[in-house]
């Protein structure tokens, strides 16, 4: 009979007969990752000669804290950048914050205002950007912090901030060179005008909130032909038009014609005009056409050529009307022309409707269309592209910012996850028009533009005196736009940019397609005539268990950090990624958290089991016939794995896992196993000790992407591992 011996892992068996902590286990084991310097893909092994693999993390603004949101793009990202570290890629994932300009302007006044009673403009420009300075470099130190204790393996040493002076340069040189090809001009149009905020703001600034209102039905004056309907009566002091079908035959008559009216102390001169945007089935058939406070009254004034009169001003006050009305706020002046209607005998209808009101984000002021002179990027101007790698887009050609970024979502280009988002993609690139990039605040990068009388210069600042530069700032998708590039040291040609550029991934939630993702195609094509990612992947909104969204008023929210501490960093992120599947929202609750928990202990006793069945066990057993099946078994597990990763499919990958671990090896494999253990026949316990500790090992490394600290923990503590770190251990094939 073969005499027995110890297994090498004697001592290192002690500490499986205590439950899994990961308290003191998760920091211990990052900081050890961190100071080993394998984050940045410059410090692997082999590092030079590792076929690149970048990931850019969406920078979280530098605002407060990160939430559930934040929680699942860093572990969804941290699964594909540990898996292509594991896979012999030189992995790049490159963190970074936003300064999210009207954000954090927004929240620093408010500060400002509860403590000291002061505004911006109390303090001046120089001293609220130094408390902003202040309060961002606090918030970041927090941001960092929270990232670490999710886990995530991105590389410190290569960290960006959107304001930082990197950033500002590469922002001027964009606007510079945007400027020279006739791209970004300065311009009189209709913007989003937040009246609180006293600034522009963009699309995804807005939030929308259904309201009760009013569709008023009435006539100019009484000599005029046509009536018309609006939710706004307050406008109508500066109609310059009304807008029919052309094929209306109740209006056909009418078209080409003007006509005057008095109303309400305006003098109206109203020009009927076929137009085949109207919709004769809505309200009259016929649109009273406001230039100066709508955005597609401002587009029927393009086609037609008619004039602007502006009827409200920044502070939304009434600038027309009579004596009663002039000076009024909105909703005064709605009401005393509803009266002045009906004593008239104008007014024919009025109809309790539901209205969706637009709402700045930041400071809940009722978004106001306004005409402004503002800076533009023209979206559909034809410029040289002198360097071209989109697809459809030859180098030396004529296009425009709209087709680059229809081109490079194609074959060869950009591919969206899920695949059903591209046509809402394409829809809004066909909708787009010129994008306002200036905005009213103090706090971002500034517009790089100097006036000196009737003197203009823009990009650096002119030598001499008398300049003063734009007061205004820019947009912050501006300068996000770039993110993939300029961190990399555009505009400078960077080892870096050369090598990670373009990067392959950019995982970010759906509901930033256009405002960010779009922005970054159109800039990464204008830069550098290339595509910024070549694979998008969209993920829904995390909610809670009943699928409502987290807010402050339902009390529901989830802190990621406090979920952390109770349950652990890897039960948190397989709660997050199992049934995730893209571009829809995840219901999330903490017994589906605490679920995952005992999955992490489940995993530490299936390593005790086998480390002490193995325990005496001749090593360096030859496989029998039965186990060579199940190490068959696990390999076919560990390619559908491997496709499920390579093809994006995470939340597939680690419910195969999870089922693999609890149901398959600890409820079947280890029973069957034990009669073998207390048996006589030693070489079917060492067969079955061999292909346990094999598939063990093997599971600890397909494990890893997703719970990567007790995989890490279990990993020093199997057969030949001591000393080793299976953050860069070889992926398993069979």
């Amino acid at each position: 009979m073969e005499e027995k011996h110890a297994s090498p892992l004697v001592g290192d068996q002690e500490k499986f007969l205590k439950p899994y902590d990961p308290a003191s286990t998760e920091s211990r084991l990052y900081k050890e990752w961190e100071e080993s310097g394998y984050f940045n893909p410059d410090n692997l092994p082999e590092g030079a000669d590792r076929k690149p693999f970048t990931v850019m993390m969406p920078p979280p603004n530098a605002t407060g804290e990160l939430h559930m949101g934040h929680a699942l793009f860093l572990t969804i990202q941290d699964i594909v950048t540990r898996y292509k570290r594991m896979r012999g890629y030189a992995a790049l994932w490159l963190p970074g914050t936003d300064h999210a300009s009207i954000a954090t302007q927004s929240k620093v006044e408010k500060e400002i205002s509860k403590k000291e009673g002061k505004n911006r403009h109390d303090l001046g420009r120089e001293e609220l950007l130094s408390r902003i300075d202040t309060f961002v470099e606090e918030s970041r130190d927090t941001i960092r912090s929270q990232i670490r204790v999710m886990g995530a393996s991105c590389d410190w040493s290569r960290e960006a901030f959107t304001l930082d002076s990197k950033r500002n340069r590469a922002v001027n040189v964009l606007f510079k060179r945007m400027y020279d090809a006739g791209l970004i001009y300065r311009g009189f149009r209709i913007v989003n005008w937040d009246p609180k905020g006293q600034t522009t703001i963009s699309d995804d600034e807005i939030i929308h909130e259904e309201r009760p209102g009013k569709l008023y039905t009435f006539k100019y004056g009484k000599g005029f032909p046509i009536s018309i309907s609006t939710t706004r009566p307050e406008t109508k002091l500066g109609d310059t038009a009304v807008a029919v079908h052309p094929d209306d035959a109740r209006y056909k008559e009418f078209i080409g014609k003007t006509y005057q009216a008095e109303f309400c102390g305006a003098q109206l001169s109203v020009k009927i005009v076929g137009d085949e945007s109207v919709d004769p089935a809505f309200g009259t058939g016929a649109l009273g056409v406001t230039p100066a406070h709508s955005q597609v009254d401002w587009e029927i004034k393009d086609r037609h050529g008619l004039p602007v009169i502006q009827v409200i001003d920044e502070r939304g006050k009434m600038m027309l009307g009579n004596e009663s009305i002039k000076g009024k706020k909105i909703a005064e002046a709605r009401e005393l022309i509803v009266a002045w209607l009906k004593e008239e005998g104008l007014l024919e209808n009025e109809e309790d409707v539901k209205q969706n009101i637009s709402l700045a984000e930041r400071t809940s002021g009722v978004i106001e269309p306004l005409p402004k002179l503002q800076w533009f990027v023209a979206v559909n101007k034809p410029f040289t592209l002198e360097h071209s790698e989109i697809p459809g887009i030859a180098s030396g050609s004529q296009t425009t910012l709209k087709e680059i970024m229809r081109k490079a979502v194609a074959p060869g280009g950009i591919s969206i996850i899920p695949e059903h988002f591209e046509k809402t993609y394409f829809h809004w690139i066909d909708n787009l028009r010129d994008w306002c990039i200036s905005r009213q605040i103090w706090y971002g990068h500034r517009v790089p533009v100097w006036y000196r009388g009737e003197e203009v210069v823009v990009g650096n600042a002119p030598e001499g005196e008398g300049w003063a530069q734009d007061e205004d700032t820019l947009d912050t998708w501006f300068s996000s736009g770039s993110w993939t590039f300029s961190t990399l040291g555009w505009p400078d040609q960077t080892p870096d940019l050369a090598r990670f550029h373009p990067t392959d991934l950019l995982e970010t939630g759906h509901d930033i397609l256009f405002f960010w993702i779009a922005r970054m195609i159109l800039m990464s094509g204008f830069a550098l005539g290339q595509i910024p990612f070549r694979t998008t992947y969209l993920h829904g909104l995390v909610r809670d268990a009943k699928g409502q969204k987290f807010s402050k008023s339902l009390g529901n929210g989830i802190d990621p950090i406090v979920i952390v501490e109770k349950f652990g960093a890897d039960a948190a992120r397989m709660a997050l990624i199992v049934g995730n599947t893209p571009g829809t929202d995840l219901k999330l609750s903490e017994d589906k958290i605490k679920g995952y928990k005992h999955f992490s202990n489940k995993l530490w006793n299936i390593t005790r089991f086998i480390l002490e069945s193995a325990q005496g066990v001749p090593a360096g057993a030859a496989l029998n016939e039965a186990d060579l099946a199940l190490k068959a078994e696990f390999d076919e597990l560990a390619a559908s794995v491997t496709k499920d990763l390579d093809e994006y499919r995470m939340y597939l990958a680690a419910e195969k896992l999870y089922h693999y671990a609890w149901h398959r090896l600890a409820d079947e494999l280890l029973e069957a196993s034990k009669p073998i253990f207390r048996g006589a026949d030693t070489d079917a316990a060492a067969s079955r000790a061999a292909v346990l500790l094999s598939i063990l090992e093997s599971l600890m490394r397909l494990l890893h992407p997703f719970m990567q600290f007790v995989t890490e923990e279990i990993w020093r503590s199997l057969p030949g591992n001591k000393g080793s770190m299976l953050m860069i251990a070889k992926w398993p094939t069979a």
